[in-house]
Formats: structure tokens, sequence, C-alpha cells
């Protein structure tokens, strides 16, 4: 018994290699860069159970979603209740399910809507949907299914999930290959791309495959393996998101990812992957092995570091850091890497409206240490 557990142990966090001589280490894509800024982190809240993502409310709330189903709210510096009405989601040990991402409607100060992410049970299998929601004060009202799942597949992973509008009104979704990779490159399935839909769920007429009798016209993105984090950079509109490479079942470990998405592009999965290149596919903006599992990701826009305006920062769960980018537009100047291993995993971030970064931990997670406190909201403020 304790050998078996030793060896679920192992592979979870030392996965095997298909082939060991496949085992690398690619250079940096870009120099590391230290700034100068001066900060410290302050714990605002913890006993959270595998928090997926943040949120805040124009009322200076912040919503935290746990996988297992539940939205609890951080308000005037403590987590004060939970919203009701929360849609039921297939969360079970040994697998990714569960509730995923939160996203407020552009006009959401005016019509209170939000949408939602999560797993539900499709027969035997299971598949991400997307709902829309009336906020009334501390509990969710049901509108209507905007997305309601592709069938899926009883490998209970690689769901993505994020969702975020652009500036062009639309929203955008990760979807996982759901750990089949060449379904990635099928665009009769929607698993392994990204989505773009209108507010309400129709189908954009201006989407790359409108009208095509070989394609689902609601793809905008294809050959994407596991995207777990989006965010869309301010100025250019341009649409960012992290992808989680191969694990080393599926391929060399390592080869995670930085993307730009744009429309109608192939990004490669599982034809190439880390540093390969192949006509019609698109190469990563950064490419990291070994694998540093990047999720939750955000452009700082706020006024407390105004050094870091405007760069791309995205949360670790293997790399147990936040990765600051600075970008001329869509060209990477440098990286530097903060918080190394001080709060183990980290799984999203977000800049609040009082211009301070904030992240959540990830350790409570099947792929976690565990914490006896549970899991973290931490704030990033000026030293």
């Amino acid at each position: 018994m304790i050998v078996a557990i030793l060896f679920y142990v192992f592979t979870i966090y030392f996965p095997f290699q298909k082939d060991p001589q496949k085992i690398i280490q690619d250079k940096p894509d870009s120099k590391e860069i230290i700034s100068d800024v001066k900060f410290k982190t302050e714990t605002l809240a913890e006993g959270l159970e595998s928090p997926w993502a943040i949120r805040e409310l124009p009322d200076g709330r912040i919503l935290i979603l746990e996988r297992p189903g539940k939205i609890k709210i951080f308000d005037n510096g403590k987590i004060t209740s939970e919203l009701s009405g929360v849609p039921e989601t297939e969360y079970r040990s040994g697998s990714q399910g569960g509730l995923l991402d939160i996203e407020l409607h552009p006009d959401f100060k005016n019509n209170g809507l939000l949408y939602l992410s999560y797993v539900i049970k499709d027969g035997g299998n299971e598949m991400t949907r997307v709902s829309r929601f009336k906020l009334n004060g501390d509990k969710l009202i049901f509108d209507k299914i905007i997305f309601p799942g592709f069938p899926g597949s009883k490998k209970a992973k690689h769901f993505g999930n994020r969702i975020r509008f652009g500036t062009d009104g639309k929203l955008y979704i990760t979807l996982g290959e759901r750990g089949e990779g060449e379904r990635a490159q099928n665009l009769l399935d929607l698993n392994g791309k990204t989505l773009r839909l209108n507010e309400d769920g129709t189908i954009p007429e201006d989407n790359p495959f409108y009208g095509r009798a070989d394609a689902l016209w609601e793809i905008f993105s294809y050959g994407n393996r596991n995207s777990q984090g989006m965010a869309i950079q301010p100025g250019t509109g341009l649409v960012f998101q992290t992808e989680h490479g191969p694990s080393g079942g599926d391929g060399p470990g390592g080869g995670d990812e930085v993307n730009i998405i744009e429309s109608g592009k192939n990004y490669g999965w599982n034809v190439i992957s880390h540093k390969e290149s192949k006509a019609g596919m698109v190469s990563p903006l950064l490419e990291y092995t070994p694998a540093i599992a990047p999720s939750g990701m955000m452009f700082y826009t706020g006024d407390k570091f105004p050094q870091w305006k405007g760069n791309l920062f995205f949360t670790n769960l293997v790399g147990r850091c936040l990765i600051r980018v600075e970008l001329d537009g869509r060209n990477v100047k440098g990286e530097e890497v903060l918080l190394k291993r001080e709060f183990g995993r980290l799984r999203d971030v977000m800049t609040g409206s009082d211009g301070y970064i904030y992240f959540i931990t990830s350790d409570t997670d099947e792929y976690g240490p565990g914490r006896d406190k549970g899991d973290r909201l931490v704030r990033i403020v000026p030293e």
C-alpha cells in the first residue's frame, strides 16, 4: 500500500516521459529583468478550498470561485458569506472539473449579468458549460445557457477553462482537448479550441469559419491543448492565453506556452509543441521547459505600481511563482520572476480597483501538497 501511494505521488509530481532521451531544457525566450519596485504581501483570507478564479464587482466585493461549487464573498477585509443559486457542477476526486471561471457582462453595472463556466455530467462523460446569471444582492438568478457544452470525454481532465469578454464585445471561451490531442486539430470538434460568441450565446457572423460545412462556426482558434489563463491587452485588444504543454504522457515534458490568440489561427497541438515550427501553425510567444504549469493571467491596469503599468502577469502552479512580462505591443522585452516559492502553487491573479494586485493560491487541489489552513487570498502592495 505504501509503495502504491509513493508511486502515485511520484507520477503526479514527476510525470514519466514517452522517451527518456527527450527530457529537455529549453533556453529562455527572453532576457530576465529585475525591477526596482519594492512591494510586500498581505494575506487577506485563508481556508479556501481549491479556488480557481477571482473577480471584483463594481461595489468592491471580491468573488472567489472554489472548484467544489462555492462562490465566496470577500468584503471589508474578510470572507463574509457565499452566493446562493450557484449551479450544480461535477466535482470529484481525481477530476479537474468543477466550478471554473466567472466573467462580468460589459454592462454589468446596469444589467447585473455575469457568466459562469462549470463542468457538468453528460451521460457517462463530462463537459464544460457556460451559463448567464443575474446577481441580486448575494443571490444568483439563472438567466440562460450561453454555451451548452460539446460532447466530452470519460477522461476527467483538460477542461481549460477561462472566459473573457474582448474589446469587441464578444465572449471568448477556452476549452481543453480533454486529454485527446487529435481533437485539437479537428474543426468539427469544439474541444482544444478558443470559442467566440455573442453575449447572448449566438455565433458572430464574422467568426473565421462561419458558413463553412467543414468546420464548427463557434471556433475562433484551434490547436490549443489546455489553456487555463486568458487576458485582453489594453489598447490593442489582443487576446493573450497561457497553455499547458505536454505532461510527459503525450509528449516531452514542458512546452508550456504564452500565446497571442488570433482569428482562424492554428496553434499546433498535437502536431507541434515546444519550440517546433510548421507551416500554417503558430509557434508560442513564450515557451517554458521544464514545465511551470501557467494558469490565470491579467494585464496590470492600476496606479499603485506605475512602473508595471500595462505589464502582463501570470500565475504558475508547478513554477510556484508570479511571472511579470514587459511588452511593447506584441513584442516581449523581458520577464521577471516574482514570489518564487513564497506561496506555493498560484492559480489566478487580478488588478483590484484600488490599484493593488490580488492572487489566490492552489495548494488544496488534487495536485497540490495540501495546507492545514487552506488556500489563501493575498494582496501585493507597495512597501
